[in-house]
């Protein structure tokens, strides 16, 4: 991180200091190292003595856990010229964040956020790694609600702009794909004139917010699919054929690839060369991750969240899968879809019907109309384990709350 004074920090709670500056930031006293400001949140004051023990230049007590973790972010984000591009969307973020960051970086000093860093704690945490020769940040931003991305960004001061997708999420807080449209667009708003932007092409909820002054990259236009098959992709992009060997399979990730090409294409970086970092990608845990059952069977374990658009997705890359085995679905509920929640859940249980089996789990699950179902993860865990046979490719998928991550644990352990 570039050092910040630690007269920077004592506005912002109680401070116990031991250098005149810090050199990183940490919130989990495990993690800490020598240099770093130790931010006590949410009853981390229990590990002051810790953190101290490892090195920390000094604790922070905080005020208001919040305000202080985005005055940090500031602060460092106001020391760095770097590019910033801001990642926001219904769905494909991380993923689209992981191949992204891969792609640029033989070309730039890239920092990305790690795993799903993307709200109040982790855009700063995000942020608080810059170096004082970083040349381009990639910050996942996300929402639940109207205002937040706008506050992400005034932290983050993006200077790209990417939004993935815009689908039926958060609708709990937003009420209508419109409000999402709303909610997400206030990254456009944030960025400078004369920015570029990328978004989905043929979403007419985003076009209020396509301001004139900025230069707009349409993906499904500008940039588009030419052909994907076992992993090789070709892509026009802005009318340069680009060619690519890709880690995964799923149509879902190269569209995913479409947007981070797109990215790539805004930052002005040489698309002859785009293919150098194609075999660094690496996709975040839980988001469509492959792992072999025995017999010759597959688990994709895609249970880190769920909506109607990342759920149909991943119910037509398990449609398309052919091993020779059966296809299972467990599928968890998809929270905060507001008061037409069970007519999504129906009709993405319409999407199972060529499936050999179909676990549901929890009360929303209900709604898909499953061959089972099951009340937690800990009985879908050993229903699977029951139902399980050499060969079988298994997808399991769920809104995080679900917790289906157990049952990917049980089956490959």
């Amino acid at each position: 991180m570039i050092p910040l004074p630690i007269e920077e920090v004592r506005p912002l709670g109680r401070v116990e200091a031991r250098d005149d500056e810090i050199t990183g930031v940490k919130i989990d006293s495990r993690r800490v190292e020598p240099g770093d400001l130790f931010v006590a949140i949410r009853g981390g004051a229990d590990f002051l003595d810790q953190a101290l023990a490892a090195g920390a230049a000094a604790t922070l007590v905080p005020d208001d856990d919040f305000a202080a973790m985005a005055s940090l972010g500031r602060a460092v984000r106001n020391l760095s010229e770097a590019d910033v591009v801001g990642i926001t969307g219904s769905t494909g973020k991380t993923s689209t964040k992981d191949i992204l960051a891969a792609l640029v970086n033989p070309q730039r000093r890239t920092i990305a956020a790690q795993a799903s860093y993307n709200a109040e704690l982790g855009v700063p945490l995000t942020l608080c790694r810059i170096e004082r020769d970083t040349e381009l940040l990639i910050a996942e931003l996300a929402m639940r609600g109207f205002g937040q991305i706008a506050e992400l960004c005034a932290m983050a001061r993006p200077t790209v702009g990417v939004i993935t997708a815009i689908g039926p999420v958060h609708l709990e807080f937003v009420e209508s794909v419109a409000g999402v449209a709303r909610a997400k667009a206030e990254l456009l708003e944030a960025l400078p004139r004369g920015s570029k932007a990328v978004v989905p092409a043929g979403v007419p909820e985003l076009d209020p917010y396509l301001r004139a002054d900025l230069e707009i990259l349409r993906v499904g236009e500008d940039v588009r699919l030419v052909s994907f098959e076992d992993g090789r992709l070709e892509a026009d992009v802005a009318g340069e054929l680009v060619e690519l060997d890709l880690p995964f399979t799923a149509r879902h990730q190269a569209e995913n690839t479409l947007t981070a090409l797109a990215a790539y294409a805004a930052l002005g970086l040489p698309l002859d060369r785009v293919h150098e970092g194609a075999g660094r990608i690496r996709l975040s845990s839980l988001r469509g991750e492959e792992l072999p059952l025995p017999g010759g069977g597959v688990l994709i374990n895609d249970c880190w969240n769920a909506n109607p658009t990342s759920m149909a997705a991943a119910l037509r890359n398990l449609a398309a899968r052919r091993n020779g085995g059966r296809r299972i679905a467990v599928l968890g509920g998809m929270a905060e879809l507001g008061p037409n929640g069970p007519r999504y859940h129906r009709e993405i249980g319409g999407m199972t019907a060529g499936l050999d089996a179909v676990v549901g789990v929890g009360e929303l699950a209900r709604d898909y109309r499953p061959t089972h179902w099951v009340a937690d993860a800990d009985a879908a865990a050993t229903l699977l384990s029951e139902l399980l046979e050499p060969g079988d490719i298994v997808l399991v998928k769920g809104s995080r709350a679900v917790g289906l991550e157990r049952v990917a644990e049980n089956i490959t352990a």
